[in-house]
């Protein structure tokens, strides 16, 4: 069998040498501990903070209730992502990011401000109107891009699109929502402890209702703009310098407005914040839900649009590049697997699924000439972890393709996809000729 390609050469070697020698400031381990210590001084201050504002019981009841909404939004926006599901660590770092981090600068940046225009204008209450109307849309919105900004830039294997962006933003703001809705919350409780109010006439349910109930969606919906402006400079190519640096920017631009509507909303009036709600809040939600789930439908479309190359070549069997495109297909032979080998071979069968995703992104990319200089080894490197883990995953999704697929005459019987390509020697990957991507413009 095969072994991978070896890594190129670190920037500054010797020509022709493989070996790569980082400097210390390099190195994963110490940049993976400069982001852990990092986000946990700022998972600490900020919970000083918020506690020391509501105090330990209102901390204890924000935190409970603000809870609720969180598993369900996560779980929708990893749904999202199942096509081609990222690194569990870059969607803990966008959490981490959004509750901790995000949310610190946001306080710390919205407090000051508002303080400043107080102190300038002598109108604290014009200043209260103006930081939540002006100054909060920016600053969170550029505290919460700043982690999607972090993934494009040095995961960039990760971010391949719509999606990816949507995902890493939709993390980043609940977590941020998260944070928020602590504070806000026990403020509430807090204020409901020197009124004697409870019950449905409280505060706290006032505020439970509108914004955990009502608006849970709110910060990851403006948020996700961010995320798609990102995910389509993701699918421009690399010489389009312009696109990749103007579409986050007015993804950004177009965050800032939607939050900046809705928080200005309670200046409107009685009605004002349902005029917005309804208006604007639940159809733009609507428009950007039908978006990410026409996109994904997409992107499986891709998939089963491009794996064929692959059975041609030898690479792939007949039956993938349809169960491949198919999430129920997808899931079928997980379970497939998990009941003949466990979880090491479920684990194996969801891994050459997500490579095998990202071989035919990749392919897509490369024939629209959007394909970075790597591509034939980016490709070979698919590949040979498509090879390694063929054993397992080939009998899974061919019971998944029985399960699933049309069949289609084929000679005297039945046959499920395209005509089979002559298989390799066994134990010998079928490599195809290696050289110039064919794809470049």
């Amino acid at each position: 069998m095969a072994s991978s390609p070896p890594h190129p050469p670190y920037p500054g070697a010797a020509p022709g040498s493989t070996l790569r020698h980082p400097h210390w400031w390099q190195r994963p381990a110490l940049r993976y501990g400069a982001v852990v210590t990092l986000l946990a001084l700022s998972g600490l201050v900020i919970l000083a903070l918020v506690r020391e504002q509501t105090g330990t019981q209102g901390f204890l009841v924000g935190l409970g209730l603000a809870v609720l909404p969180v598993p369900l939004l996560l779980a929708a926006f990893r749904w999202l992502g199942r096509v081609e599901p990222g690194p569990w660590r870059n969607l803990l770092f966008a959490f981490a990011w959004g509750a901790c981090a995000a949310a610190l600068l946001a306080i710390v940046a919205n407090s000051f401000a508002t303080r400043w225009i107080a102190t300038t204008t002598a109108d604290p209450a014009g200043a209260d109107t103006l930081g939540a109307t002006v100054i909060a849309p920016v600053v969170e919105e550029t505290a919460k891009a700043a982690a999607v900004l972090l993934l494009f830039l040095f995961r960039r294997r990760d971010f391949h699109g719509v999606l990816d962006g949507v995902v890493a933003a939709g993390f980043t703001a609940t977590g941020f929502a998260f944070t928020e809705n602590v504070l806000y919350l026990g403020n509430a409780f807090g204020t409901d402890q020197l009124t004697g109010g409870s019950g449905i006439a409280s505060v706290t349910a006032a505020t439970f209702f509108v914004r955990i109930v009502m608006s849970p969606f709110a910060h990851p919906l403006f948020t996700v703009l961010t995320g798609i402006g990102f995910g389509a400079a993701a699918l421009a190519a690399d010489r389009q310098r312009v696109r990749r640096v103007l579409l986050p920017f007015a993804g950004l631009l177009l965050a800032m407005g939607m939050h900046a509507l809705w928080n200005g909303s309670a200046t409107l009036g009685q009605f004002g914040f349902i005029a917005v709600y309804g208006a604007f809040m639940v159809p733009t939600f609507g428009l950007l839900t039908w978006l990410v789930v026409w996109t994904r439908q997409r992107e499986l479309r891709t998939v089963r649009t491009e794996l064929p190359a692959y059975v041609v070549a030898g690479w792939l069997r007949p039956a993938e590049p349809f169960a491949l495109g198919s999430m129920r297909a997808r899931r079928l032979a997980r379970k497939f697997a998990r009941e003949h080998g466990g979880k090491p071979a479920a684990r194996a069968v969801a891994q050459y699924e997500a490579y095998a995703t990202s071989l035919a992104f990749l392919r897509h990319r490369g024939r629209a000439g959007k394909a970075g200089a790597d591509f034939v080894t980016r490709e070979r490197e698919l590949l040979l972890e498509l090879w390694h883990r063929r054993s397992a995953a080939r009998p899974a999704l061919e019971h998944a393709a029985r399960l699933t697929a049309p069949r289609v005459p084929y000679g005297a019987g039945w046959a499920y996809g395209p005509v089979p390509a002559p298989w390799p020697v066994q134990g010998q990957p079928p490599y195809p000729a290696y050289g110039e991507n064919p794809y470049r413009r």
